[in-house]
């Protein structure tokens, strides 16, 4: 299949990658649900093996899975080079987003004087996937190990995560919920459905958002639709989350509800996704450190990190 472009270079990095999920979703698909691979980390990893943050990480996803690629790497052309590598010849590049920060004069409004000013811009740059380079080193091109099915019945590996969190948990009823108010989950008997542990990262993503812990108020930010954004950012945390601990979330819930509600939020707001996924991270992180899972952090840019509001 040939690759798509999906915007003018013209466009925002914000509005490109904006228009791309809203394409995915309208014929149907969650774009960030992935089948994960047997690999330590199966986020997009840098060339120096650093895993990708935020946006970056549903992005590429979404540009592996468009394109057809395994290889979890994605390096710029120089990098390529660098490892002893060559970009093959007519190979289109994907982009990568930060954050860049600059000081700017501005004159105050209660007295007219000027004064210094920190803003943010999102930027871009070109990278290339593993799979189109030739004569990178064997590790760039690890076989692909499908496994998107979660393991039948309880594991206890999975079991001792979950219980570090310390979450208040009670199994009962045929629904997956979080109760603000009360500060508490509700799940069904794991014997009554597949994919006990992924709802469970799903309901977890939602109860670090309480006011004791990230205190995520999206009223603020997105008014009537925040309902709609708090339900996309525990989608994309728990798609994380489930890169990061091999639970697949192909099974949940794609209620046409959600769909229309996630589109009519993202076609009025071409930064509400890069919100959403930075407030994804900030949840994933959190159950993953409660959860005593070690993820490698090092030299992870604060710009890729930081709030995209």
């Amino acid at each position: 299949m040939p690759r798509r472009s999906y915007c003018s270079p013209k466009i925002s990095p914000a509005a490109r990658i904006t228009a791309a999920i809203i394409e995915k979703l309208e014929a149907g698909t969650k774009p960030w649900i992935q089948p994960w691979r047997g690999l330590p980390v199966s986020r997009p990893l840098r060339s120096c093996g650093t895993p990708y943050r935020g946006m970056n990480v549903f992005w590429l996803w979404m540009m592996a899975q468009e394109n057809g690629y395994n290889a979890p790497y994605w390096m710029t052309y120089r990098q390529c080079a660098e490892l002893g590598g060559q970009v093959r010849k007519g190979e289109k590049s994907s982009i990568a987003i930060f954050y860049k920060s600059y000081t700017k004069e501005v004159e105050a409004a209660d007295h007219g004087e000027a004064q210094e000013e920190t803003r943010r811009v999102l930027k871009s740059y070109a990278i290339f996937n593993a799979d189109q380079c030739d004569g990178l080193p064997e590790r760039y091109y690890p076989g692909a190990d499908v496994q998107d099915t979660e393991p039948a019945g309880r594991e206890a590996a999975f079991d001792a995560f979950f219980a570090k969190i310390n979450a208040n948990i009670r199994e009962q009823g045929s629904s997956a919920y979080y109760e603000p108010t009360a500060d508490r989950i509700t799940m069904p008997p794991a014997t009554l459905f597949n994919g006990f542990y992924a709802t469970l990262a799903h309901e977890l993503s939602h109860w670090t958002g309480h006011k004791s812990r990230l205190d995520r108020d999206l009223n603020n930010r997105f008014g009537s639709a925040a309902y709609a954004a708090e339900e996309l950012a525990a989608e994309l945390s728990s798609a994380i989350l489930g890169a990061e601990l091999g639970l697949p979330v192909s099974h949940l819930d794609s209620h046409a509800s959600y769909i229309a509600s996630w589109l009519k939020l993202l076609k009025k707001d071409d930064r509400a996704m890069l919100t959403a996924a930075a407030r994804a991270e900030e949840a994933s992180n959190m159950l993953l450190r409660l959860g005593g899972h070690e993820t490698r952090e090092a030299g992870v840019a604060r710009s890729e990190l930081a709030d995209a509001a």
